[in-house]
């Protein structure tokens, strides 16, 4: 089991503040599509400013770990694989899936010094994605879709979304019920269907449920016909703190969509967000109709959440303005105080 970073442990230039990365680094984030880690070429990518390469080895598991090779800090992600050892472009240095080295080329020495030795992370595939914590230091709730391995259900994983906006500002967004007939009138939403009926928010251990009901359809704006007279449409939201949401929306006729939307913070202020979809109704439609539509849906958040200052997420509640509709924004950043996440809270 790792233990808690110290300060110098932390993601070199790293942009959050140190209590705040110590809060966030033990949870679980998507930081690739599955079908993005393969065993022909290591993979780098971002999460809370720390540089990761993930491989997969040839018995099918992943490896993740600190993108530097510790000879001379270059970044194993421009490497190469050969079987299931990391080679590093610059000396051919190469590490074992433990993260050890297990040969310098150019050292002839029996002993290799113990201190060559990756910082490796665990990784679990989940839901067509891969997700690490760069902590390990106890459990911590892991957000549910077990509608993905369902064989009633249709499974979509559309493109990741990067956003130019912290992972808290998305978040909060996607639970927000009120901006529906401003900035999604082109998708799904009604300029006057704008009143948002009361909601209640329960506390879970993973963070908190709203549930929503109201007469705003989640039909698209050329399929509107569909709904039936007089349906309430129920919009139920699952919060896995801090980054993680899954919508179930029920359709009519026992339909039901799920939507999970997992922001992973690359940094302070980008945000890479995987939208893993299932539904168990339409299953025989086309699926890049459901692609376009959830491109267009999130790209209308994209515009405003980017636009938004500040950046941080204002953690004080005297900071911004609420309103009754505003209850699951006021739940969530209550919740993520008490992560320990300060008032300048940079994600």
């Amino acid at each position: 089991m790792q233990t808690m970073p110290k300060t110098g442990d932390l993601p070199r230039n790293c942009t959050f503040t140190e209590t705040d990365w110590h809060a966030l680094a033990p949870f679980w984030y998507p930081v690739a599509f599955s079908s993005e880690i393969t065993t022909e070429k290591p993979y780098g990518t971002r999460l809370l400013d720390e540089r990761v390469v993930l491989y997969r080895l040839s018995d099918g598991a992943i490896v993740a770990a600190r993108d530097i090779c510790l000879h001379r800090g270059v970044p194993l992600s421009i490497g190469r694989l050969d079987g299931d050892e990391l080679v590093c472009a610059y000396h051919g240095i190469r590490y074992n899936k433990e993260g050890r080295c297990v040969c310098i080329p150019a050292y002839t020495e029996s002993t290799i010094p113990s201190r060559l030795r990756l910082k490796t992370f665990p990784v679990m595939e989940r839901y067509g994605l891969v997700w690490i914590r760069l902590v390990d230091n106890g459990d911590v709730p892991f957000p549910d879709l077990s509608e993905w391995d369902d064989p009633d259900y249709l499974c979509v994983l559309p493109d990741s979304v990067e956003m130019n906006a912290s992972a808290g500002r998305q978040m909060e967004g996607f639970l927000d019920v009120s901006h529906f007939a401003f900035v999604h009138t082109a998708s799904f939403g009604s300029s006057d269907n704008a009143q948002v009926p009361p909601y209640p928010v329960e506390l879970t251990p993973a963070g908190f449920r709203a549930d929503y009901v109201s007469t705003v359809s989640n039909y698209p704006v050329a399929l509107r016909h569909l709904n039936p007279p007089g349906f309430l449409w129920r919009r139920l939201f699952e919060v896995w703190l801090p980054f993680t949401a899954k919508l179930t929306v029920f359709f009519p006729n026992g339909g039901l969509l799920h939507i999970l939307n997992a922001a992973s913070p690359m940094s302070a202020r980008k945000t890479r967000l995987f939208v893993p979809i299932c539904r168990n109704f339409d299953k025989d439609a086309p699926v890049q109709a459901t692609l376009d539509f959830n491109h267009q849906v999130f790209a209308e958040d994209k515009a405003m959440v980017e636009e938004q200052y500040p950046e941080d997420l204002p953690l004080n509640l005297q900071d911004e303005i609420h309103i009754s509709s505003d209850k699951s924004s006021i739940t969530y950043r209550k919740q993520l105080a008490a992560l320990g996440l300060g008032r300048s809270f940079t994600t």
